[in-house]
């Protein structure tokens, strides 16, 4: 079963979560393992979707870019 793809948001409101649990000392050493995981693994789908955006951008940017000189060469 696939898993649903979590926003950049949703994961940002779960890492503060947890570390809000880790700093008000409410996670017993059981969980918190598997929460320090969790939050690896959600700071690594930060990170993805912060690169992918940039990438997105700085593609977008340079189109632009493309096409003001194309408009200006018609001048």
């Amino acid at each position: 079963m696939a898993k649903k793809a979590i926003s950049y948001t949703e994961a940002v409101r779960e890492i503060e979560e947890i570390l809000g649990k880790m700093e008000n000392e409410e996670l017993d050493v059981d969980d918190l393992s598997v929460k320090v995981k969790r939050v690896s693994e959600l700071i690594e789908i930060c990170r993805s979707k912060l690169y992918k955006t940039e990438e997105d951008v700085e593609k977008i940017l340079k189109d632009m870019g493309g096409e003001n000189k194309a408009e200006n060469n018609d001048e």
